[in-house]
Parts: C-alpha cells; sequence; structure tokens
C-alpha cells in the first residue's frame, strides 16, 4: 500500500469521523426540541415522581452539559448508557442483541441480491432487446417500484397466512425466510439493472471491439473484460446497501416480528427512549461510513487504473 493510499484512507477516517459527530449533534438537539418526553405516557406520575426519573437519567440538567457528558461517554467508553423504557438494559447490549439477527438476515439478504442481480444483469445485457431481456427489465421494474412494506405483506399473506409454508413469525430460522426474499428483492432487482446499463457500456467500449477482432474467446471478454470493468458502479451501490440491509430494515422486520435492531430503533422512537435512538442512529452511521470506504477502496482492485486521492 503506498503513501497517497494511506493518505486517502486516512483523510476518509477524518471525513468519517466528522460525519459520524454531525449526525450524533443533529439528532441529540433535533430529538430534544420535540414536544413531549419519554416519561409522559407512563401511567399516573406525577410531577415528583417525574423529576425523580429525570434526575436518574441526567434529563434534568442544561441541555449543553447532558450533550457534553455523552460525547465524552461515547468517545473514552463507547457508553450509549442505559435504556428508559427497557430498564434495568444498558443501549449497548439491546443493540448487540439486535444486530445479532440483523446481521444473519442482512448479510444473506444482500450477497442473495448481489449474485441474483449480477447474473441476471448480465443475461439481460448479453440478450439485449429479446425476449428474455424484456422480461428481466419489467420483472426487476416491478420490484424497484413496489415499496417493500406492500411486497412483505403480500408474501406474509400468500406464503403463511393462505399457504401455510412458512411461520409468520420471524424468530425462528424458518420464519426468516420471507424476511430475507423481501429485503433482497428491491436491491436484487436495482443492482440487475446497473448490471446491465454498466455492461452494455462496457460493450461498446474500443479495447472490447479489439478484444473480438483478435479472436479472443467470448467468455473470456465477458468475463474477462467486461464484467469486471462493469461492477464498479454495482461495488459504488453495494457498499451503503450492505449498511443499510444490516441495520435491518424496520419496516420489513416490523411486519415479520424479527427480534432485529430494526425493531429496536421503531420501539425507542415510538417510546422516546432517547439513548436508545441515539445509539441505534450512532451504529448505523458508523456502518454507512465504513462501508463507503470500504467500497471505494475495492475499486483499485477492480479497476487498477483508479487511482485513490
Amino acid at each position: 500500500m503506498n503513501t497517497k493510499t494511506l493518505l486517502y484512507i486516512l483523510k476518509r477516517i477524518l471525513l468519517a469521523l466528522l460525519t459520524v459527530w454531525v449526525v450524533i449533534t443533529v439528532t441529540f438537539f433535533v430529538m430534544r426540541a420535540v414536544p413531549g418526553g419519554p416519561f409522559l405516557s407512563e401511567k399516573a406520575v406525577s410531577e415528583a415522581t417525574q423529576k425523580a426519573l429525570e434526575a436518574k437519567y441526567g434529563l434534568d440538567k442544561p441541555l449543553m452539559e447532558q450533550y457534553i457528558t455523552y460525547l465524552k461517554d461515547i468517545v473514552t467508553k463507547f457508553d450509549f448508557g442505559p435504556s428508559i423504557k427497557l430498564r434495568g438494559r444498558m443501549v449497548i447490549d439491546v443493540i448487540a442483541d439486535g444486530m445479532k439477527t440483523s446481521i444473519k438476515l442482512g448479510l444473506i439478504a444482500a450477497f442473495a441480491a448481489l449474485g441474483c442481480g449480477i447474473v441476471l444483469g448480465c443475461v439481460a445485457a448479453l440478450t439485449r432487446n429479446s425476449v428474455l431481456d424484456k422480461i428481466i427489465m419489467v420483472i426487476t421494474t416491478a420490484f424497484v417500484s413496489m415499496p417493500s412494506f406492500i411486497m412483505g405483506t403480500l408474501l406474509l399473506l400468500t406464503f403463511s397466512v393462505k399457504l401455510g409454508i412458512v411461520p409468520a413469525n420471524g424468530e425462528t430460522v424458518k420464519g426468516l425466510i420471507l424476511p430475507i426474499i423481501t429485503l433482497a428483492l428491491y436491491p436484487m432487482a436495482y443492482i440487475t439493472r446497473l448490471t446491465r446499463s454498466s455492461m452494455l457500456d462496457v460493450l461498446g467500449q474500443d479495447y472490447i471491439r479489439t478484444a473480438k477482432a483478435k479472436g479472443v474467446a467470448p467468455v473470456k471478454i465477458i468475463f474477462g473484460h467486461a464484467l469486471k470493468n462493469s461492477l464498479i458502479p454495482v461495488i459504488t451501490y453495494f457498499g451503503p446497501m450492505l449498511a443499510y440491509i444490516v441495520t435491518g430494515s424496520l419496516v420489513v422486520e416490523q411486519i415479520f416480528a424479527v427480534p432485529g435492531i430494526g425493531r429496536a430503533f421503531v420501539s425507542s422512537i415510538t417510546g422516546r427512549d432517547y439513548p436508545l435512538i441515539m445509539g441505534t442512529t450512532i451504529v448505523l452511521a458508523i456502518l454507512i461510513v465504513v462501508m463507503n470506504l470500504v467500497s471505494d477502496i475495492l475499486y483499485t482492485v477492480v479497476d487498477p487504473r483508479i487511482n485513490l486521492e
């Protein structure tokens, strides 16, 4: 790894830290600016009890003091504090438990979408304007256009309620099949269209025509030149997509009752659980900036002509 690459990575790490700090700051102050509080939904809470609860969680202190204390805890101990609604549990433990399911669910869905999308995109590009190409484009357009909550609901009604093939609850291994399919369909369709467009562009390049004129085998042209160079846009999309899927689609996890980080995040919002909202938001931000950095570095692996500057 040369000096230029190291400097680029260092610069991106600094930018990533700045991005995470901005996310923390904006989320913290916007969340506190919303009217209401985490204890207003408690039944029969007296004013004295509410003040005692606020003092327990440090919510009675000035806002800037709360903010500085929170930043210190994150930087020095990576501590998000205790959950307000899940009494007796630390936010980091709640996130860790949710991530176990979300990571398993997201990785399977992401790589299934990547594999199927690249294959279908190549097939569509190599059979351009054929019946097969048109069928693939119609199906992928439908999947891209259809929101995940509609797709998830249709799959749930068809395969769980009507046919009874798989359970409707996502807490078992078999119950994760439908959530995985739901999460994978949109990125698979997008990757298919992305691969097709990029492949058609690469196949029209001069070096591909030169390779054909020299008598290079079609298989070598497709897999050795065209496919490799057409994967750059896919890598650009795959990094942030992987971070998004791994953290779990909020709607999908709610539909299938998957005990992942997405469901914990929704519960934290409805319950005004400030520490849990902050913790899940920060984890999501870190995953996205890390995957963006990894995607940029992988560019040089796919195409050595790209210089990291």
